[in-house]
């Protein structure tokens, strides 16, 4: 599938859990973009990793230590952070919370 519907339903839509308190959903994707909600226990942890695209994540709920390439800072609900291609990031939750990231283009492996 290369691309999701117009519209898409929160009910529509199936989670999957990648790492230990992290869950996440594809909320909507063409080639170009595609925009994930993840949703963190307190204190789990995003992984430290690094890919191609462009990230920009929203947080929509709750508080997170990112660090990005070797820089952390802690952001609070409505705060925000991109990562540019290839640098190395990770997010810790210092509360259940929620993240809303965008990528250009999409996460292909997301699909799989």
């Amino acid at each position: 599938m290369t691309a999701s519907d117009l519209f898409v339903s929160a009910e529509g839509t199936e989670w999957i859990s990648p790492e230990p308190g992290v869950s996440r959903r594809i909320m909507a994707y063409l080639p170009e973009m595609m925009m994930v909600e993840v949703a963190f226990e307190k204190d789990a942890i995003g992984a430290q990793h690094s890919h191609p695209h462009i990230q920009a994540s929203y947080v929509a709920q709750g508080s997170f230590e990112v660090t990005i390439d070797g820089r952390t800072e802690t952001l609070y609900q409505g705060g925000s952070f991109i990562v540019p291609p290839n640098l190395v990031h990770g997010v810790k939750a210092l509360e259940e919370g929620r993240l809303i990231d965008t990528f250009t283009p999409h996460r292909a492996e997301f699909l799989t």
